[in-house]
């Protein structure tokens, strides 16, 4: 893995931006914690590399956004299984 914190921050937000992934799935990608990933992208990005930043924040917000959909999705699938 990755030790400089700017290379991270950097390799997590290419991977955001190219596959429009979460934040707890790119953790888990690379075998991060939700929260390290998270600090990466949305404080320490900022100053790492400003342009960047602002596209992955685009991405954070629209998944924030879609959440709640991906959420009520992932319940009726659940209750789905459970039924069959």
């Amino acid at each position: 893995m990755t030790e400089n914190m700017e290379e991270r921050c950097i390799l997590f937000a290419n991977y955001i931006i190219d596959t429009r992934a979460t934040v707890r799935a790119t953790a888990k990608k690379f075998d991060y914690s939700k929260s390290t990933v998270h600090k990466d992208i949305t404080e320490r990005l900022r100053y790492v590399n400003p342009q960047l930043y602002r596209q992955v924040r685009k991405i954070l917000d629209t998944n924030k956004q879609e959440r709640h959909i991906r959420g009520g999705l992932a319940t009726k699938h659940k209750y789905e299984q459970m039924s069959q």
